[in-house]
């Protein structure tokens, strides 16, 4: 005991300088060609860096809508969601992971205890004896290559990219759930304009059949009032289809079962939020897919040093003390005291090409999430670019829109007046409403790719609208 105790501090001092050291790669960003500025940003966008690993801000983006009905909505989509919750799951999972990595940097410790009782035959008598024993154990597993240490770096890595993906989650249930809601908004606004065409021809019909029943008029013009009074209903059925679609849309977004579940008809427009000329410098580091791909290559280089450390031999530091005795009386006894410690090298030295095989599996993987990493940047510089040009090209469609359905109302209550005189035929009223009514669709379905467009280019920018 004398002896080897004091030889015990040296090698322990002798295992932390080796410990160190660790195999396997240091991790380095990959290295991207990216343009200095958005080609469809106006004079004066900013260059775009590499995302960088932070906490979401959970700016609540849709406030900028300014509807109290979408607010609500999305408080109940953030606290029920099913999809929101099978994130955090995994999220917690992951962080249960790292927990355990971290774990492998002690020593572990152990307890025993036993009571035993035999019998043996000695010169044909039965000989009855007992064993009682107790003792504490313990094992450190030395990361002299850095194995364990790489274990954590790749588990930190995995729960920083399991968090970032529960941030894209919300993004994309907030995305959905915003565009579904828009979506059923101007669908309200086309039922009530379409309502309004109905009464209106409705209104005509009658007028017609007036007409023809005082021999003023032919039946010819009653059919086609009728026949546009008929089409204008199918079209309101369509609608209604597509709006119900929307609501349930919703419902199952915050996970409530469709037919406990209703919105109320909007009338008023929700307005547009202006996404600033000039895009700040960091615009695409909000993006939470970025980063989570970013730390799937992280984990991906600290694994290829796991897989390295393999090839080396690991050191255990194990110790034991305990009493012996043949009755629980004997345990108190110094006499009955054992202990044991001592290292434990070991080694593979055949494994017929595994550690080489799991070295190129491990490569590959860091390869594969370096293609997808650099694959996700892409994707993030087209989806702003496409919403960028959306937004541009959306808001001339909706002006020019707007100023041709003005001069469609107007020709056809010119048309109307005309035809009310006795100058014009009811086949150009009909072609006048017809026109009237196709530039009203028109303008609200040109709307609705508006919003569409802006809910998307937020969700581009990371669920947050940047301020300039």
């Amino acid at each position: 005991m004398n002896v080897l105790f004091p030889r015990l501090p040296a090698a322990v001092l002798l295992a932390s300088l080796l410990a160190a050291c660790a195999v396997g790669p240091d991790y380095q960003p990959p290295q991207l060609n990216v343009p200095e500025a958005f080609k469809q940003a106006p004079a004066g966008g900013a260059m775009w860096q590499p995302a960088q690993v932070k906490a979401a801000d959970g700016s609540p983006w849709w406030t900028a809508y300014g509807d109290a009905q979408l607010n609500d909505l999305m408080d109940k989509l953030n606290r029920q969601s099913l999809s929101i919750a099978q994130a955090e799951a995994q999220y917690r999972s992951a962080a249960a992971a790292l927990r355990q990595a971290e774990a492998g940097l002690f020593p572990t410790l152990g307890a025993n205890a036993s009571h035993s009782r035999s019998r043996t035959n000695s010169n044909g008598e039965a000989v009855y004896s007992t064993a009682d024993a107790a003792g504490l154990s313990a094992s450190w597993l030395l990361d002299l290559w850095g194995s364990v240490r790489r274990q954590t770096e790749a588990g930190r890595a995995s729960a920083e990219a399991s968090a970032a993906a529960l941030a894209a989650t919300k993004l994309a249930a907030q995305a959905q759930l915003a565009d579904a809601y828009l979506k059923l908004t101007v669908a309200d606004h086309q039922l009530a304009a379409l309502q309004q065409n109905i009464n209106d021809t409705q209104q005509f019909l009658r007028l017609t059949q007036n007409q023809y029943r005082a021999g003023i008029t032919a039946q010819s013009t009653v059919e086609q009032a009728n026949s546009q009074l008929k089409s204008l209903q199918a079209q309101q059925a369509a609608l209604q289809l597509s709006r119900a679609q929307l609501e349930h849309a919703i419902a199952a977004a915050l996970g409530e079962p469709p037919a406990a579940f209703s919105l109320s008809r909007r009338e008023s427009d929700i307005r547009l939020p202006q996404i600033p000329a000039g895009l700040p410098s960091d615009v695409l580091q909000r993006r939470p897919d970025i980063a989570e791909a970013e730390r799937q290559v992280a984990a991906a280089n600290a694994k290829i040093g796991v897989a390295q450390a393999a090839y080396y031999p690991s050191l255990t530091l194990g110790g034991s003390i305990g009493t012996r005795g043949s009755s629980f009386a004997d345990l108190l006894s110094l006499p009955n005291l054992v202990w044991s410690v001592g290292p434990q090298l070991a080694a593979t030295l055949f494994d017929g090409g595994r550690r080489r095989a799991a070295t190129g599996q491990a490569r590959a993987d860091y390869d594969a999430s370096v293609a997808a990493y650099r694959k996700t940047v892409i994707t993030a510089f087209q989806e702003v670019e496409d919403n960028l040009a959306a937004q541009r090209q959306l808001a001339e469609q909706v002006r020019y829109q707007s100023e041709a359905l003005e001069s469609a109302k107007k020709a056809e209550t010119m048309m109307m007046n005309q035809y009310k005189a006795g100058v014009a035929s009811y086949l150009q009223v009909l072609t006048a409403r017809s026109s009237r009514l196709s530039a009203e669709n028109s303008l609200w379905n040109v709307k609705s790719s508006q919003y569409s467009a802006s809910v998307n280019l937020i969700a581009a920018l990371g669920g947050s609208i940047p301020v300039e």
